[in-house]
């Protein structure tokens, strides 16, 4: 295929360089969006009396018809072709001839570029926001089954208060909530248009920006025409955002490793979610988890690249930028692979709930409603720490429990307790007195399912 640029050069481009040079290997699944841009641009041209009417009309219509084809697979992107925006024009060129030539006018293929990686990664959004919603509706309808499931909350991985499953799960809710938010503020900001800026300079032609930022349904053109083809700070963005979202599903596949261990027991994945052992015959692994887990860390990876790539390019294009579209495709298409794969292994698990309860039985995870039953009496929090500990110590010695210390071992420590003391450390009373705003009592957490479900 001859280059669009060639006039200038007197002999061919090596064949090495070539294929160094070519992206259309992984920018070719942006022909939807490089199509629309170039509909709106030469719809643009022909209203603004640049092209003809008729033009105008003939290159939109070849437009779509090249969209026509290759979406029934009748036309296939050449993969000798530098990359697909020059692979869409010089198929419209051949079936319009000196028409379609036309199409270019006014426009560079870097403000192209941006224009349709903008488009691009748009849908991409969509497409994550949905697949979260989706997870965190999920996570609701589990919760909202084991609000009342009792099992122990840890710090450093030790046993520390006693909460629901409900209320850990609802954690894992609000931070998807969040990513959601952190998606629309990066529309927010991509959703810019920077068709028009030319190869960095604009254009002399009288062209219309703020028609063909209307068509593409941008919010506004760029209103710098270098930055408008010079940075890629809204892929980092949104891959910063990818990073976040990998980040916590990594969390919670981390969890979910440890809970269906044998030392946890918590809970057990559905057999379709799990693979064995080539060799050891009882082995069930969470494959799926280990493996977002795993992709967390190549999706870091990408966000960095674009990081590195941008952080020493002077103004304006530099052919640098070509790598953005592997990297942010990469996250892209790891993280809605992640969201749909962990979203049924979640919701076909199986809660075990009698090993919660009992993992929450031990470890005196009731040692602070203990201290707080002083308190309420008139002790400093202070003073009744330092009994609760003492306490904990003697049960420890005793091979004991809170629970089942006699009131005569209480009242050595203080004359305060009392028998309603058992009350005030019984697990469930613990977890159903935890009534302050965002806490793990039963009512708190269907507050918060329906706090997410109307954010949803």
């Amino acid at each position: 295929m001859d280059k669009m640029w060639a006039g200038r050069f007197t002999k061919e481009t090596d064949s090495g360089v070539n294929a160094f040079n070519s992206s259309i290997s992984f920018d070719s699944r942006m022909y939807r969006s490089d199509i629309a841009g170039s509909i709106a641009h030469a719809t643009m041209l022909g209203e603004a009396g640049i092209i003809s009417k008729d033009e105008s009309a003939a290159i939109v219509k070849g437009l779509e018809s090249i969209l026509a084809d290759i979406e029934i697979g009748k036309l296939e992107p050449d993969m000798t072709a530098e990359d697909i925006h020059m692979f869409i024009e010089a198929e419209l060129t051949r079936r319009l001839g000196s028409t379609g030539k036309r199409l270019h006018t006014s426009r560079s293929r870097n403000d192209q570029v941006a224009v349709d990686i903008r488009l691009y990664l748009r849908g991409e959004i969509a497409e994550i926001k949905d697949l979260l919603r989706k997870l965190i509706t999920t996570v609701c309808d589990i919760a909202e089954v084991h609000a009342d499931t009792i099992m122990p909350g840890y710090t450093h991985l030790q046993r520390a208060q006693p909460i629901t499953f409900g209320h850990h799960l609802m954690a894992y809710a609000q931070m998807f909530l969040r990513d959601i938010g952190r998606l629309d503020d990066t529309l927010k900001r991509m959703n810019v248009c920077p068709l028009g800026s030319g190869a960095l300079a604009g254009t002399t032609y009288p062209i219309n920006r703020q028609m063909t930022s209307e068509l593409l349904g941008f919010s506004e053109p760029m209103a710098n025409s270098l930055d408008g083809v010079s940075d890629r700070d809204f892929c980092i963005e949104l891959a910063s955002a990818i990073s976040m979202i990998m980040m916590h599903l990594s969390r919670f596949s981390e969890e979910i490793i440890l809970w269906c261990s044998w030392e946890f027991k918590f809970i057990e994945l559905d057999d379709a979610f799990a693979t064995g052992s080539s060799i050891m015959p009882q082995k069930k692994n969470p494959d799926v988890a280990e493996l977002v887990r795993g992709k967390a860390a190549r999706v870091f990876g990408d966000n960095m690249t674009l990081l590195a790539m941008m952080k020493g390019l002077p103004l304006a294009y530099n052919k640098d930028m070509q790598e953005d579209k592997e990297a942010i495709f990469d996250a892209v298409d790891n993280v809605k692979l992640c969201i749909s794969t962990f979203t049924p292994m979640l919701a076909t698990m199986t809660v075990l709930k009698e090993n919660m309860r009992n993992a929450a039985a031990k470890g005196f995870i009731n040692a602070t409603d203990c201290a707080d039953y002083l308190v309420k009496k008139g002790m400093p929090f202070r003073d009744a720490y330092k009994i609760t500990g003492g306490l904990v110590a003697r049960c420890i010695a005793l091979n004991t429990t809170l629970e089942k210390l006699p009131l005569e071992t209480y009242k050595e420590y203080s004359d305060l307790f009392d028998d309603n003391v058992y009350d005030a450390i019984n697990l469930d009373n613990c977890v159903k007195g935890r009534l302050s705003y965002g806490g793990p009592a039963p009512q708190s957490v269907t507050d918060q399912i329906g706090y997410v479900r109307e954010r949803l």
